[in-house]
Parts: C-alpha cells; structure tokens; sequence
C-alpha cells in the first residue's frame, strides 16, 4: 500500500481513460500529479512527481480548498505546504497543509 508524506507547491489530480479496468465496473486508474508552483494548469511546467494508481473506486480528499477544471475534469489543490496520500484497497485519501 501506498503512504506517502510530501512537500509541494500544487497537485492535480484526475483519472485516466479507462484501459485497465473493465467497461461494466466502476473502478478507474487515477493519478495525483505534483507541482512547485501555483495554478500548474496555465502554465506549460511539467510535474515534480507523478504518483499514477489502478483500479480505484474513489479518491477522498479531507480538509482542503480544491478547484475543479470543468475542462478537462480534473481537480486541482494550490497553496499547499505539504501532502499526504494513503492508498486503502479501492480508495486514495488525500490530506495535506496549506497555506
């Protein structure tokens, strides 16, 4: 399982097309990608760190202001000190510090 403790600026998070999971079932792969400044989305930065999951049913996020991308459907978390991001069997929890 997957716990990690980590210092960023920004993250997005959003789920991949589906490939690994079947068409009838509600899980999805996902991914938290993690960046050293604000807004990551308007900018052409590439991610410090991409953290990629499979099979997820949900992603719980506790205690943060987060943005949703009507766009391109992903959310993204600014203002952030740090992260923390536990997987539990069909979930990823996120919590963090921000500023």
């Amino acid at each position: 399982m997957f716990n990690k403790k980590l210092k960023t600026k920004s993250v997005i998070i959003g789920r991949r097309k589906r490939v690994n999971c079947k068409e009838d079932s509600d899980l999805r792969d996902c991914f938290v990608d993690l960046f050293d400044v604000n807004n990551p989305h308007l900018c052409n930065k590439a991610p410090k760190k991409i953290f990629e999951f499979e099979g997820k049913h949900k992603i719980v996020i506790k205690d943060l202001d987060v943005n949703y991308l009507l766009l391109g459907h992903d959310l993204v978390i600014n203002d952030l000190k740090e992260i923390e991001i536990k997987e539990d069997k069909e979930h990823i929890h996120i919590t963090g510090e921000q500023k």
